[in-house]
């Protein structure tokens, strides 16, 4: 990866919904060039999807809960079993498994308090293996990113 490289990833970090020409004209390249690049950095996994980002405040009522969650059996089959279960719940942004402290890390949207407590009942209480949760409710989002330095 070079610097045009790296100039196209920030350039689209910050909007991948500009045409090929407008990008190419950002980061100094010609259109076939770019359009090259974007497909290369694509193919090889180094830009795995484009998205629209939402703000969640402005489609309706809404928490973001951090919620973390140690399992009884951290076997690699047992973590795996965890990991397949959150990722079928629309709600679970992201997940990650962590050290030291508790097994992972999830970061929840839901639409209100009683939502928060299905999702709690369906993913967590529900799940034999999950021995302890404690979730942290935002009260306030100061800093919200997407983009990874380069």
């Amino acid at each position: 990866m070079d610097d045009i490289d790296r100039r196209i990833l920030t350039a689209l970090q910050l909007d991948a919904g500009q045409t090929n020409s407008e990008l190419a004209q950002a980061v100094h390249v010609s259109p076939p060039t770019c359009l090259r690049r974007v497909k290369h950095l694509t193919d090889t996994g180094v830009i795995t999807r484009r998205v629209a980002l939402v703000d969640p405040s402005k489609i309706g009522p809404s928490l973001t809960v951090i919620v973390e969650i140690s399992l009884d059996v951290q076997a690699a089959e047992r973590m795996a079993e965890f990991e397949a279960l959150v990722a079928t719940e629309p709600a679970v942004l992201q997940c990650y498994r962590v050290a030291p402290g508790p097994d992972f890390v999830l970061i929840v949207q839901v639409g209100d308090m009683p939502a928060y407590h299905a999702l709690a009942h369906r993913l967590f209480a529900a799940h034999a293996n999950v021995r302890n949760v404690k979730a942290y409710f935002s009260t306030f989002r100061s800093k919200f990113e997407t983009r990874v330095a380069l």
